[in-house]
This record gives structure tokens, sequence and C-alpha cells, in this order.
């Protein structure tokens, strides 16, 4: 998905892209009953050795949607890591669930849908996962139009990839049960995001459109800055022209 933004930013920054648990090509670890192996901490921690062994103690993140989620727990567990956050078309997953409306639940039912319990939304993905990938993607406000058909056919070939209808589940069974109650141990102990912040979404995305993106930020994080661009969910392919100057002006400064 950053096909067309991370050569742009390799011209200024050691560039560092991975696939988080379940997707692409990485692993496909086996579930538990608390989803803990799916969990946004188990992935920030997987993030942060990913950086280390490649040299990097202090860094920046630019991530959208599920790594994005990814993003915001490794800037939580890991502050002296993260020196700086954007996260692109989001709102903390616990405001999202708690402040779910008739338009979003419409909008992002497969929320709902890939948190019932297995094996049911897991076969039926199972049963044509091209198709059910088409249709999540194609319905929202670019179509399939938005991505590049080499880019398409990767996302096609690894959502074919043995255990990944699973581990899709399995990391929505985990942002609705362990993160939350990560998010709330956090929310009782005040803790925040200390680290600069920026956020970005999609004014024609149902984020923006449902949600007060940037005040549930301010009550998670300390230092918040942001805006919608006029573009879908999708930012990085939509619109990546327009996300390009706000990535670079924010982790250049």
């Amino acid at each position: 998905m950053w096909h067309l933004v991370a050569p742009a930013l390799a011209q200024y920054f050691t560039v560092v892209l991975m696939d988080v648990r379940g997707y692409g090509d990485s692993v496909r670890p086996a579930s538990d009953a608390e989803h803990a192996a799916h969990s946004k901490r188990a992935m920030a921690r997987d993030a942060l050795a990913v950086m280390q062994h490649h040299g990097f103690e202090r860094f920046g993140v630019l991530a959208h949607d599920r790594g994005a989620r990814v993003a915001h727990r490794l800037a939580l567990d890991h502050p002296a890591a993260v020196d700086r956050l954007m996260l692109l078309d989001i709102a903390p997953t616990l405001a999202m669930y708690e402040n779910t409306t008739q338009a979003f639940a419409t909008a992002y039912w497969h929320w709902f849908f890939l948190i019932q319990p297995p094996p049911l939304p897991e076969a039926l993905i199972a049963s044509d996962p091209v198709r059910y990938i088409r249709s999540v993607m194609g319905k929202r406000h670019a179509g399939l139009a938005a991505f590049a058909p080499d880019a398409l056919a990767e996302y096609e070939r690894c959502v074919q990839l043995a255990g990944t209808s699973h581990a899709i589940c399995e990391d929505y069974r985990a942002s609705a049960t362990i993160d939350l109650a990560h998010d709330r141990t956090d929310i009782a102990a005040g803790k925040k995001l200390t680290q600069p912040l920026n956020v970005l979404w999609g004014e024609h995305g149902a984020v923006g459109q449902c949600f007060d993106v940037l005040a549930l930020w301010r009550e998670r994080a300390t230092q918040v800055t942001g805006n919608s661009l006029p573009c879908g969910h999708y930012l990085a392919e939509e619109a990546p022209e327009l996300l390009l100057p706000h990535a670079l002006d924010f982790f250049k400064a």
C-alpha cells in the first residue's frame, strides 16, 4: 500500500516496512482463548524488535488502519522508542466501539462480522477470499480503481495464503477484547501518548464522517494535530500527492 509513498520518503529517511501478524507474508500465529497472540501489544513488540534488529532504537512511525492501531499501542508501551507518530484514518479503537452508531455499523459491518466466534467468519471468507477482499475494498469511496493492478494482485495473493482468514478474524477479535482491556487500563491510569501525534483522515471515509477524530485523539494524547484530506479510507493510494507533503513536514520537523 505504500508503493506511491515510500520511495519519496526514502529520499530523506531510512524506511522500514513490515507486515503485521497475519497479513502479507508475516507469520500466522496460533490463536489462543484471550486472542493475545493477535493483540496490538504483541504486534507492537514485533515492530520494536524489527526496528532494533535494523539498528534503530528511536524512530518515527507512519501507519494506516490496522497498522495504526499497532502503532498507537507501540507508542504507548514503548514511548522511549517512538519519536513521533502519524496515524491515517483511525480514531482510538475503544472510542470507536463505545460511540458506534447505525451509520458506522453499516459502513464498518466487517468489524462486527469478523469478531463472531470461529469458525463461521473465517469459513465464509475462505470460501472465496478474493471476492471478500474485493467487496470490502471496492465498496469504499474510490472503489477498486484506487488500487494499482500490481498492488491489488498482491492483496489477492496474500489473502489466499493458508491461515489468513483466521488471522484476520483473530486480529479483529483481539481488537474487541484484549486490546480494549489494555486501553481501559491506560485510561484508568491516566496514561496518554506524549509524542507529537499527527492524524489524517479521508473526508469521504466513515471514520471522519462518524467521529470527531481530533477530539477523540486529544483525549488520548497531549500533542495532537491533524486534518482531513479530500479522499476516502486509503489515503496512501488515493491521495499520495496530498499525504506526502504532510508526512515530510511532520517527520522532518
